[in-house]
């Protein structure tokens, strides 16, 4: 350590003489001489780790020292204006240097302190829809148990409900756009200003500086990232741009990756002719359904198949995990009872119909039946 001081010190002192005999030259050079030699200075100073007053320290003693080599009288002004601008030019690599990495940090500032609001505007929208379902489940059990229920009841109950899962789905629309399109895109001009300063540092060969910039460029690309994979999974851009194909073999493609349950997906073409409430359906139902097969099933392998029927399209997903009790499911208050709330909501607010089997040794079977053309009006409730 002590070494390593010595040598730096060595090193200023040597850099402060270079400094000294670059003015003198420049000063004797005339009005047409070159600023090249106070950039070269400027960049060893920043390779030295020095700051601007470390400079200015030189600066005043080479001053000093050509006021003693000449009678003050005879320093003209107009020398004194040079060895001004030879400075400003000397110090310019420190200046930049700086200024690159304040600007780069308050970048990421105003996208961290973003990213940070909208999170919390998706967990208080959370927390009302958790309360809201929560309400939902304490009137349904109520009306379950009462003989004075009416039709009239029901009905605004499930309208409620679907009105609750449309709004939902805007909002997580609303905000992964906004992820994706803003503050990812913030983030990764974040990345490439970092990229262009790192290349400035390793021309200047500034060792420190540019630990510091890879550091933040791996905290970019983190971040980066987490935006992405927040975005993809309030709602995955490729169901509004690509189409419920693409959507659904990117995610089943993460499920696998991520749980080791192998799955398979079978479509038809002509599935992307459907309305967008209805292929929103559909993602939705077998986003849910195999969410249910990893927490639940015990499963090795899961499969989505969406065939065209006459008037209708009729998705299956099927797993061979480990059966349950359909019919007690449906009357216990349970995690799961409440997804298959969400999804028969969804299928129904389309005009179509979802159902349920499970066989021991058999697995399980989530069926989803939509009408292709006209909305077919919604069967009774199970």
């Amino acid at each position: 350590m002590k070494k390593t001081t010595v040598t730096k010190r060595k090193k200023t002192c040597e850099l402060a003489q270079r400094y000294q005999t670059a003015l003198r030259r420049y000063l004797k050079q005339g009005p047409s001489a070159s600023l090249q030699s106070a950039v070269s200075v400027g960049r060893q100073a920043l390779t030295l780790g020095l700051e601007t007053l470390d400079l200015a320290a030189f600066h005043e003693q080479a001053l000093l020292a050509q006021v003693m080599a000449v009678p003050l009288p005879a320093v003209p002004a107009c020398e004194l204006k040079r060895a001004g601008r030879f400075f400003a030019e000397a110090i310019t690599p420190l200046e930049s240097s700086h200024r690159g990495a304040l600007e780069a940090n308050v970048h990421l500032n105003r996208a961290n302190q973003s990213l940070k609001r909208r999170t919390s505007d998706l967990a208080v929208s959370n927390r009302r829809l958790q309360k809201e379902i929560a309400r939902r489940m304490v009137v349904e059990e109520t009306l379950m148990k009462s003989e004075r229920h009416s039709a009239l009841m029901a009905e605004q109950l499930r309208l409620l409900s679907r009105r609750m899962l449309s709004v939902q789905e805007e909002e997580r629309k609303r905000i992964s756009r906004e992820l994706h399109d803003v503050i990812a895109q913030l983030l990764t001009g974040i990345t490439v200003r970092l990229a262009n300063l790192k290349q400035e540092a390793i021309a200047a060969d500034t060792k420190d500086l540019r630990q510091q910039i890879s550091r933040t460029q791996r905290l970019v690309e983190k971040s980066v990232d987490s935006v992405s994979r927040f975005a993809r999974e309030l709602r995955p851009a490729a169901l509004d741009d690509l189409g419920l194909a693409i959507a659904l073999h990117a995610f089943m493609k993460q499920f696998t990756e991520t749980t080791g349950v192998r799955s398979m997906l079978k479509t038809f073409a002509g599935m992307e002719r459907l309305s967008d409430a209805k292929r929103t359906a559909l993602y939705r139902v077998a986003q849910e359904a195999l969410t249910n097969v990893a927490r639940h099933a015990q499963a090795m392998k899961a499969e989505v198949s969406i065939e065209k029927m006459p008037g209708a399209v009729l998705m299956r997903i099927t797993d061979d995990g480990k059966a349950f009790d359909v019919e007690h499911m449906w009357k216990v208050g349970t995690t799961r009872r409440l997804g298959m709330l969400g999804m028969r909501e969804r299928v129904e607010m389309v005009g179509g119909n979802f159902s349920v089997e499970s066989v021991p040794g058999q697995g399980t079977t989530v069926t989803a039946r939509i009408p292709s053309r006209k909305h077919a009006k919604t069967q009774p409730r199970a």
